[in-house]
């Protein structure tokens, strides 16, 4: 289009092949252009959602363990700020190519033109480049540290409604909050993200100083010397001025496609540690059933905060049978929790095993072993759907639990969701029991379920839901403090500092069998 502008500046008669093909150059511009953007938006899109389909895949098939190391704030960051930082380098793409495409074109037509004006004009990239480059060194540095505080950051806005009550309770603790929590994470990812992007905006600059230190070289002192002097004066002078805009938006689409770098790269380190191969249930256990479950010396280490050491779990000899109602207590600390996601699977012992109908459990099988169970955890999560669209009796089954636990006229279930969840802690554990009785699995684990209840729900749970599963000869865990129901149970198990007892058996005596014994006990 230049070189068609040049040449009518500088001819008295236009031929119609002229204008012709000026005018079919400028429509195939404005198609090309319009393709692109079309095709780049979709790009962005495109890629925006394979990147979440990505990252959540890791997530899901990244063991318990690993997801509670690496916690939640990194993982919303990664799906929402670092996957749009890094979309944002397709969104610039398009500028990216096209104005890269026409500094390329201008060069090689002031190479036409005239080599010396080629030349120069080499060396003002190269001196540019160089400056890009030793400040790109120094603004990584700072966008690093910023996407790292933006992980923390996220974790200081889910605290803004996860803790809503405690910070509403204490004017003191919800200001040291704003300020010196929130509002420093805010603080430091603003300065990070502020010096980082100032350091590309010298680096810019920059190259604007060079073009416009070019141009007076050109005018000033090369074109003295250049042959047909007019021609090529006029023809330097619409390139320049034609690269100038492409020129300062490739320096500026330059930190922005920097930026993406520092977010993808944050997305590697986040799942880094992530399985890349989402755990397959094959067809070890097919009915979902089982005789009997055994841990054998099973010992599982962890980070303990109120002793401020490393604990240990075990040795561990427990044998599970179905039909069986099992009661577990034990102080706070003291590992209940941590043993019931060794007995569902969540968690693999660092040594001894884990045996079901004498089949071992590790990697290859344990996702698949971990169907045989349902379990409401104190942290239990309640989706937006109940997830079981394989029965055609859901609302039917769903709408008779309701029923029973009382809750048929504040919330039912329709099309398999629940119309509601806006509902008190302890009636929403009640919604937890109706999903967990739903997934029919031979083994349901209740990790103090009641403590949220009122009496009349904890005797519907204790004297009529724990036999009702009894009978259909499901194995129970439950931890539970509730001592007047322990008489409900086969046995009485207490663990104590990452040891593990039986209280009382079945028959009512009362034992004392430890597990660190020198020939382990079964319990």
């Amino acid at each position: 289009m230049i070189s068609r502008i040049n040449a009518a500046l500088t001819t008295e008669n236009h031929s119609a092949a002229l204008i012709w093909s000026f005018f079919g150059i400028i429509v195939v511009l404005m198609l090309c252009r319009i393709l692109s953007s079309a095709l780049f938006e979709y790009l962005a899109q495109h890629a925006m959602a394979e990147l979440r389909r990505y990252i959540s895949g890791r997530v899901l098939a990244a063991e318990l363990r690993q997801l509670e190391v690496i916690g939640s704030a990194k993982v919303h960051s990664a799906l929402s700020e670092h996957c749009a930082s890094v979309v944002q380098f397709f969104v610039t793409l398009p500028s990216l190519l096209n104005n890269s495409v026409v500094v390329i074109g201008c060069m090689v037509y002031l190479f036409i033109l005239s080599w010396q004006i080629f030349f120069a004009a080499i060396v003002m990239v190269g001196l540019g480049s160089l400056g890009h480059y030793l400040a790109q060194l120094k603004a990584i540095e700072f966008l690093k540290k910023a996407s790292r505080e933006q992980d923390r950051l996220f974790g200081y806005f889910r605290a803004l409604t996860d803790g809503a009550k405690e910070l509403r309770l204490n004017e003191r603790k919800r200001r040291l909050f704003r300020e010196e929590l929130l509002g420093q994470s805010i603080e430091d990812v603003r300065k990070n993200r502020t010096a980082g992007a100032s350091i590309f905006m010298v680096s810019s600059r920059w190259g604007n100083f060079l073009i416009y230190a070019f141009i007076g070289l050109v005018l000033f002192v090369l074109a003295e010397h250049i042959p047909n002097r007019t021609q090529v004066m006029t023809g330097f002078a619409l390139v320049f001025f034609y690269m100038m805009g492409p020129l300062e938006g490739l320096l500026g689409a330059i930190p922005r496609a920097k930026v993406s770098g520092v977010a993808a790269d944050r997305i590697d380190e986040i799942v880094r540690d992530m399985s890349e191969v989402a755990p397959v249930s094959t067809s070890i256990f097919p009915d979902r059933s089982f005789n009997s479950l055994q841990l054998t010396a099973v010992v599982h280490r962890y980070y303990h905060e109120q002793s401020d050491e490393l604990f240990e779990l075990g040795p561990i000899n427990l044998e599970f049978q179905p039909g069986t109602i099992t009661f577990l207590v034990g102080g706070n600390g003291s590992g209940k929790t941590t043993l019931a996601k060794l007995v569902t699977g969540l968690y693999a012992p660092e040594s001894g095993s884990v045996i079901l109908d004498g089949v071992p459990i590790d990697d290859s099988n344990r996702d698949n072993y971990r169907q045989l169970f349902s379990a409401v955890f104190s942290d239990f999560h309640l989706f937006e759907r109940l997830l079981e669209l394989d029965r055609p009796d859901l609302d039917e089954a769903g709408n008779r639990l309701l029923h029973q636990l009382h809750l048929q006229n504040k919330v039912k279930v329709s099309d398999g969701a629940f119309t509601t969840q806006s509902l008190s802690q302890g009636q929403r554990k009640r919604l937890a029991l109706v999903v967990a009785r739903l997934e029919d699995r031979p083994f349901l684990v209740f990790d103090e379920w009641a403590a949220d209840q009122d009496p009349t729900f904890k005797e519907v749970f204790y004297r009529e839901l724990l036999p009702e599963l009894k009978s259909e000869g499901k194995a129970v865990l439950v931890i539970s403090h509730d001592d007047r129901y322990f008489n409900l149970g086969d046995r009485l198990l207490k663990l104590e500092d990452g040891r593990l007892s039986l209280l009382t058996s079945v028959a009512g005596t009362t034992t004392q069998a430890l597990t660190t014994s020198a020939s382990p006990t079964w319990l």
